[in-house]
């Protein structure tokens, strides 16, 4: 009997730490949570750095209060802290599903944006922001995204706050895209594949115009006409690149536009903090 009772406080500690999720499933805190409680917390870890947690707690909102203004704005919300927690794939699914979700949201050119805006930042690469280098001499893929995204944004919402930004941006990655046409004709012609940097470079001339490179890509035609030994087309594109310099129609590099700051600015304009 008294070995049964000396049983009994270890039993009820079992008990007690089970109940606890020490044993077997862990009790979730937030179960109880209201979809109020769910975003108030989720938006203070978001404002705290905490990217992870934010994420589960959007992710949980969504779940569990999938209709109404809470879930529709966490679904941005988890966008934008993927994007701050270096996410990049995620970033863009989450905006991508709030555009297919919500297509005439009135905040839906903020999805776009962030879309661009990590695209942007990724053709820019990580080293960028420790090492200048050149952009136009990586992979245009990520630098190409960017430019369709911003497109669909000046294009559907000229009148969005975030058009006049995406504009720049447009321009200065467009100029990028010229000069990586350039650097591929000069590469052929380094290879001695004449007929295909004159290719490059004419396509940069047609294609391109309104850029710093058209300069560069004149310079690379009539060297490779040159090559080619077609002397009187290269001077005939000697005579159009000093006209232009003449008149001063070369226009210089577009200045790198300033480091984004994307913020999460949607709890104003839903005034969520007013119900």
């Amino acid at each position: 009997m008294r070995r049964t009772l000396a049983r009994l406080p270890a039993l009820w500690l079992a008990v007690a730490l089970a109940g606890c999720g020490i044993f077997g499933k862990e009790i979730d805190l937030t179960e109880s949570w209201s979809a109020a409680k769910l975003y108030d917390e989720a938006s203070s870890e978001l404002d705290s750095g905490n990217y992870a947690r934010a994420i589960e707690y959007y992710e949980k909102l969504e779940a569990r209060y999938p209709f109404g203004r809470y879930a529709m704005q966490s679904q941005l919300d988890v966008a934008y802290a993927h994007y701050r927690a270096d996410e990049p794939e995620a970033a863009i699914a989450a905006a991508d599903r709030f555009i297919k979700l919500y297509p005439d949201n009135p905040y839906v050119d903020y999805a776009y944006y962030l879309k661009g805006i990590v695209n942007y930042n990724r053709s820019v690469g990580f080293l960028d922001r420790y090492i200048p280098t050149d952009p136009s001499q990586r992979d245009p893929g990520a630098a190409l995204d960017a430019f369709v995204d911003f497109s669909v944004l000046v294009e559907r919402f000229p009148e969005s706050r975030y058009a006049e930004d995406a504009r720049q941006r447009m321009v200065y990655l467009r100029n990028n895209l010229a000069k990586h046409e350039v650097n591929v004709a000069r590469y052929y012609m380094r290879r001695g594949a004449y007929l295909a940097a004159a290719n490059r470079a004419n396509y940069v001339i047609e294609r391109f115009q309104r850029t710093s490179a058209v300069e560069s890509a004149l310079e690379v035609l009539i060297d490779a006409y040159i090559a080619m030994g077609k002397d009187d087309l290269a001077a005939d594109t000697k005579r159009v690149l000093d006209l232009n310099r003449q008149a001063g129609r070369f226009i210089s590099d577009e200045p790198t536009p300033g480091e984004v700051s994307l913020a999460r600015r949607l709890w104003d304009y839903l005034s969520l903090d007013e119900n």
